[in-house]
């Protein structure tokens, strides 16, 4: 589905990213785990087309990405919500621009909010939601131009701990329903163990993939209560002590 093959990439004549190549597959889902500063959000761009790399390749369903894909979804850490449009309006953006007409946008965007647990905010501006609700517009929103992938840097970063895992819950359960793949940024190993099927370990300067977990408990919504979840988040923080 995506394949990033010796992708490398500079900035002011530094190397960032070195040789980094990894590839992730339908129904599948990667979470980067990585410090601060080692191009993490660097390298979503590079995926969703907003930047160039120097050397190597980016497929998705053997497209090249040169530029932004209609059908690749980032979402952001600061929700990227226009203040000046509703609920309703934001969500219908991205379809709008499709060039879908006023009512199927409309009629897809409130069935997905209504999903989202969101109904009847539809007119509701962007100024009086929380940041948990904020943020469901904007996976809303994403999910409402039905993409075959998904991007997020660090979407939950800036929530208090109970709304960040409830919008974590939320996630899996969109993708137990729609099967979207995801590529999600985060610095948090227990959201890490959560939502990646696989989790790679960002690190170094320049940086490049130093190790891959498997994740065989994703995709259990009570995975949290397991002994593996906190076996799984022992061994990875273990790791991260030799490159951190």
């Amino acid at each position: 589905m995506l394949k990033v093959d010796h992708i490398s990439k500079t900035f002011h004549s530094k190397i960032v990213l070195q040789d980094i190549s990894f590839h992730l597959d339908a129904r599948e889902t990667i979470v980067i785990l990585g410090p601060s500063g080692c191009g993490k959000t660097t390298l979503l761009h590079l995926i969703s087309g907003l930047e160039k790399s120097e050397s190597g390749r980016i497929r998705i369903d053997n497209r090249t990405v040169s530029r932004p894909m209609p059908d690749v979804a980032l979402i952001l850490q600061n929700f990227g919500l226009l203040p000046w449009k509703t609920n309703l309006q934001n969500v219908a953006l991205g379809l709008k621009i499709q060039g879908i007409s006023r009512k199927d946008r409309n009629a897809r965007a409130r069935k997905i909010l209504a999903e989202l647990g969101l109904g009847g905010r539809e007119k509701d501006y962007p100024s009086v939601m929380s940041g948990g609700e904020q943020q469901r517009v904007a996976i809303a929103r994403a999910y409402a131009s039905q993409p075959r992938l998904l991007l997020m840097d660090e979407p939950f970063s800036s929530l208090d701990a109970i709304t960040r895992e409830n919008l974590q819950d939320t996630l899996l359960t969109t993708w137990l329903g729609t099967s979207v793949p995801y590529l999600l940024v985060t610095h948090s190993v227990e959201e890490a163990v959560f939502l990646g099927k696989r989790i790679l370990i960002l690190s170094g300067s320049p940086a490049s993939i130093r190790e891959i977990f498997d994740n065989p408990g994703f995709g259990d919504i009570e995975y949290r209560r397991s002994g593996a979840y906190y076996e799984l988040i022992r061994s990875i923080r273990e790791k991260l002590g030799e490159y951190w």
